[in-house]
């Protein structure tokens, strides 16, 4: 009987201990951008996301994907320590794709967490050669 309550014991104090380790955590202005009707030849479309890591320990993005060719993605490799801001750029050029309503996704994966982060872009790229 000691010996299961002392596991119990040593289990509890692992997993408190566990809980609070120093650990980044990623905090978005915003993670969507609508860009409204824009016209399909003029010109790629820019927007930065803006994020802080109000963590207690530094945040690193392992990498980021995107959902289509047509996007380009900056991001500083180096870590954002606790307390710093850094920024996300994406370029959308729509030109590269079929005019029409567009709704485009960026996955961003870091030492945050397990879960994939997501930032998405959406508008209607109007043809206007007609």
């Amino acid at each position: 009987m000691k010996r299961v309550v002392c596991c119990l014991i040593f289990m509890i104090v692992a997993v408190c201990a566990w809980a609070q380790a120093p650990r980044p955590i990623m905090v978005f202005d915003r993670v969507t951008h609508n860009f409204g009707d824009v016209p399909r030849k003029g010109g790629d479309l820019v927007k930065e996301f803006r994020f802080v890591n109000k963590g207690d320990a530094p945040l690193v993005i392992k990498k980021i994907t995107k959902s289509c060719s047509c996007m380009s993605v900056v991001y500083s490799r180096k870590p954002v320590m606790p307390g710093q801001a850094a920024v996300i750029k994406i370029k959308y050029e729509p030109h590269k794709v079929e005019p029409g309503i567009f709704h485009k996704a960026i996955q961003i994966y870091s030492n945050e967490s397990t879960e994939v982060r997501l930032i998405t872009i959406q508008g209607n790229s109007v043809d206007n050669s007609k």
